[in-house]
Formats: structure tokens, C-alpha cells, sequence
């Protein structure tokens, strides 16, 4: 009844104002997940697939989905015994060419929307390989050394794979096209699956009489050394491609390429956050009371900073250009921040102690601690410098 029915839009999870592409891509989805051949046995799954494939057949079709838009499911109520279908619904002119060919070439390997790479030239494989550097040597850029296994024709068969005197000959089961054809049913007929021939691995040609040097394969393995230039600026995780490096192509096609990832070790002082550094230096409460020279490390070496008088702990001061260049313009750094963080000595001499209190009094902080006179209840209103101290350590 068409009462019991879905909303074809609802069906396939779309909106009423939904365009071709969306609506194929949708009934894609859940052709693939429902299909029977992906679910035997399940009459659930099956049930899902012909709702789907039946709100797909109206909605694709724009004068079938004009009609549905008007009249909802009442416009097809008459059309039972039309040409077949999920029950008795008129499939007629709905086209599922293209998205069954993508459903069968993922079921099957193949599909008649997808061909096997054939036997033309192809690009060989990508070669992964992992190196450690430092920090530095990832700020300022560096040569490295690989130690790799990699495959080159070999020299006896030059490539071939055949023993010498003799050639590869056409494979006999896909006729040297590198592809074979394989038929399966559906509810929708005879599909056609284009899968990569398992006899020749879609080369085309078999060889009888192997090479003894490469045992057929037209490769030959060595140890060889790649110098691997690193950029400066390049962060943990990033990688640099080196062409020609990778596999060997196939039928005559290009080699691969090397890809370098690139693990950076932590530093003991210096962090880093995109072209940036940070850092945190200790100074003494000396130092941030008078004010005075300060030895920062940077990446670039040791540097003075002039702290001034009064500085409050926590300070971040910001040295320009001593941060990490940038990949794309190594001649642009970014900046190095620092945290001064002013230190409190846990081990003090009784001079150090004495000198201490003493600087305790003059800064009138313990001196004048029980006096409640009207003049000194006055300067206690205020923060003393000593206080400000005090703050600073507890924070």
C-alpha cells in the first residue's frame, strides 16, 4: 500500500531540494552497504535495497521526481504492471549503469564503470623511510645519509625477466591486453567486471624461461647510500620527497619517489610552536630588583638582555629573528620568546640571612610591622616594595 511507504527523499537521507549529483552519491551508499551479494541470506538488508533502489529509480528521473514532488506516491499507484521490478515497481528508463558499475567494481574487484591498470607504463611504488634529527638541526637545516635496499633493472636480462636468448611471450589467458573480463547476474541482468589479469599481474606477457640472475622478476636488490638535505625550518612530522628514488615503474614506466618523514628530538630548554621558540630563564631577585645584564640561550648562541629595575616575575621579553626559518622563505624567521621567572634561595648563609632582615628594615616592611600610629597606619595602606616581593614568590 502506498500508505506503508517511506518518503523517497527520507529513504535516501536527502533534501527535498537535493541536486542529481547528491542523490546518486546518496543511493551510492546505501546500494553498496544493502546489496545482497554483500548481505546473503539477510531478507532485511535486501528489503533496504529495494526501497532504496526504488526511491533512486523515481527521484533520478526528472519527470518521475516532478510527478512524486506533486502527488507523493498516489502518482505511481497505477503503474504495477509495468516492466518488473522490486514489487512490481516500473524500473523502466531509470539508468543504473554507472552506479552499478561502481557497485560491482567494489564487490568484485572490476565493474563496467572500472578498468584494470592494463598494460601500459606505470609510475613504481613510493618508498617510506623514518630519520631522527635534533632540534637544531631542524631549525637551521642539515645532510643527512640513508642506507637503503633498493631495486634496479637487472643488467642480465636488462628488465625483462626472461633468460637471456629468449623473450617474454604473450600471455594467453587475457591475449596480452593485461585484462580479463569476468560475467556475473544481478537483479538488474549481466554485469561485466574488468579485473587485472591473474596470470601475467597485467603485463601482458609470460615468460617461460627465467632469467637465473633476477629468478624472472627483471630486478636485481642492492645496498645503496642516499644523501637526504633536510631544510632548514622543517618541523616533527613533515617529510621531504626525493624523486626517482622509489621503486622500480612498471612496462617501462618512471621510478617512485623517497619519502623522508622527518621525527624531530625534544630539546631540554627550548620549545617550539610554528616558526617560534620558547623558553623560561631564572634570575635572581637581585637581578629583577637592580636590573642588569641577563645570559639567554638562543638557537644562535648566548646572548645578553638588559633586564630593568623592578621587574616582576613571569616577565616575557621577545628576541626578534632568533626563532626558526620559515620553509618557504628561509631567509624570514620567526621570533624567540622568554619567561623571566625570578628564583628564591632555598639555602642561605647566616650572613645572607642577616643581610636579609636588614634589607627587611630599611624597606620598612618588619620594622614598622606592630606600630599603629595614625602616620605609620597610613604607609601600611600602601603596598611596600617588599610586599610586591612577596607576591612575587608566593606566585
Amino acid at each position: 500500500m502506498a500508505e506503508s511507504k517511506r518518503d523517497y527523499y527520507e529513504v535516501l537521507g536527502v533534501s527535498k531540494d537535493a541536486d542529481d549529483a547528491a542523490i546518486k552519491k546518496a543511493y551510492r551508499v546505501l546500494a553498496k552497504k544493502y546489496h545482497p551479494d554483500m548481505n546473503p541470506g539477510d531478507a532485511e538488508a535486501e528489503k533496504k535495497f529495494k526501497e532504496a533502489s526504488e526511491a533512486y529509480a523515481v527521484l533520478s528521473d526528472p519527470d518521475k521526481r516532478r510527478q512524486y514532488d506533486q502527488f507523493g506516491h498516489a502518482a505511481f499507484e497505477g503503474g504495477a504492471g509495468g516492466a518488473g521490478g522490486f514489487g512490481g515497481f516500473d524500473f523502466s528508463g531509470a539508468d543504473f549503469s554507472d552506479i552499478f558499475g561502481d557497485i560491482f567494481g567494489d564487490l568484485f574487484g572490476g565493474g563496467s564503470a572500472r578498468r584494470g591498470r592494463g598494460n601500459g607504463p606505470m609510475k613504481g611504488a613510493n618508498i617510506r623511510k623514518s630519520i631522527r634529527i635534533t632540534f637544531e638541526e631542524a631549525v637551521f637545516g642539515c645532510e643527512k645519509e640513508l642506507d637503503l635496499i633498493l631495486k634496479d633493472p637487472c643488467t642480465t636480462c636488462n628488465g625483462t625477466g626472461a633468460k637471456p636468448g629468449t623473450t617474454p611471450e604473450t600471455c594467453p589467458k587475457c591475449g596480452g591486453k593485461g585484462q580479463v573480463v569476468y560475467t556475473s547476474q544481478s537483479f538488474f541482468g549481466t554485469v561485466q567486471n574488468v579485473q587485472t589479469c591473474p596470470n601475467c599481474n597485467g603485463s601482458g606477457k609470460v615468460i617461460r624461461e627465467k632469467c637465473t640472475n633476477c629468478s624472472g622478476t627483471g630486478y636485481t636488490s642492492s645496498r645503496k647510500k642516499i644523501k637526504v638535505s633536510i631544510p632548514a625550518g622543517i618541523d616533527n612530522g613533515q617529510s621531504v620527497r626525493i624523486r626517482d628514488k622509489g621503486e622500480p615503474g612498471v612496462n617501462g614506466g618512471p621510478r617512485g619517489d623517497l619519502l623522508v618523514e622527518v621525527n624531530v628530538s625534544r630539546h631540554p630548554v627550548f620549545q617550539r610552536q610554528d616558526v617560534h621558540i620558547f623558553s623560561t630563564v631564572p634570575i635572581s631577585f637581585a637581578q629583577a630588583a637592580l636590573g642588569g645584564d641577563v645570559k639567554i640561550s638562543t638557537v644562535d648562541g648566548d646572548v645578553l638582555y638588559t633586564v630593568k629595575p623592578g621587574t616582576k616575575t613571569d616577565t616575557k621579553v621577545r628576541l626578534k629573528g632568533k626563532g626558526v626559518p620559515s620553509l618557504r622563505n628561509p631567509q624570514v624567521r620567526g621570533d624567540h620568546y622568554v619567561t623571566l621567572v625570578i628564583q628564591t634561595p632555598e639555602r642561605l648563609s647566616p650572613e645572607a640571612k642577616e643581610a636579609l632582615r636588614k634589607f627587611d628594615e630599611l624597606t620598612g616592611n618588619t620594622l614598622h610591622q606592630n606600630d599603629k600610629t595614625p602616620e605609620k597606619s597610613e604607609r601600611k595602606g600602601k603596598k611596600r616594595f617588599m610586599d610586591k616581593v612577596k607576591e612575587a614568590f608566593e606566585d
